[in-house]
């Protein structure tokens, strides 16, 4: 690696985390209300440089439409269940983060124990980032680019704009290399 391309590699680890804005509406007395508007804050990964994660919402099971719904507590899984629904917003970082001889595996994956409980769960042993869940996903590529593998080794490669569907399958995201989805 050169001296430039290694300047800027660590100026994108120096970068602020993404911030969104999360409007909440709901209804009272038949009139909408907005019930909350905030920004949240990414969360930066500290073992993966360049992978973010923010979890905007979640259901568990199906909701109640007659009571405010809350998110007022990071849950004990970000896999929904039966019925449930979650929207997250996912930075990838390169594949060239994972094959560095600095990449420490068994530190991301405790990490992502953490932050992503429940779905961490559902990692391979082998193949860290190929899991499977028990939900429909709705996944867009809303900058950059990214391939998807799927368990037979079919690769798509995906673009701005691109929208992936999928439901109980195994599966894995990779972003471009050299390219993260900043």
């Amino acid at each position: 690696m050169n001296e430039g391309s290694k300047n800027k590699q660590l100026s994108k680890r120096d970068k602020k985390a993404s911030t969104y804005r999360r409007v909440v509406v709901g209804n009272v007395n038949g009139k909408s209300i907005v019930q909350s508007d905030e920004l949240m804050k990414a969360y930066r990964f500290k073992t993966v440089p360049g992978y973010e994660h923010t979890l905007v919402w979640i259901n568990d099971g199906t909701p109640d439409l007659s009571k405010e719904q809350r998110l007022e507590r990071y849950p004990d899984s970000v896999v929904p269940g039966p019925g449930g629904t979650s929207l997250h917003f996912v930075t990838f970082p390169p594949v060239s983060v994972f094959s560095d001889p600095s990449f420490d595996g068994k530190a991301a994956q405790d990490e992502a124990l953490i932050r992503l409980r429940g779905l961490a769960d559902h990692f391979e042993r082998q193949d860290p980032a190929m899991h499977k869940t028990n939900t429909v996903d709705y996944a867009v590529v809303y900058e950059g680019e990214m391939w998807l593998e799927l368990d037979n080794g079919e690769t798509l490669h995906l673009k701005r704009g691109d929208v992936v569907r999928e439901q109980e399958v195994q599966e894995e995201a990779l972003a471009a290399a050299g390219r993260a989805q900043n």
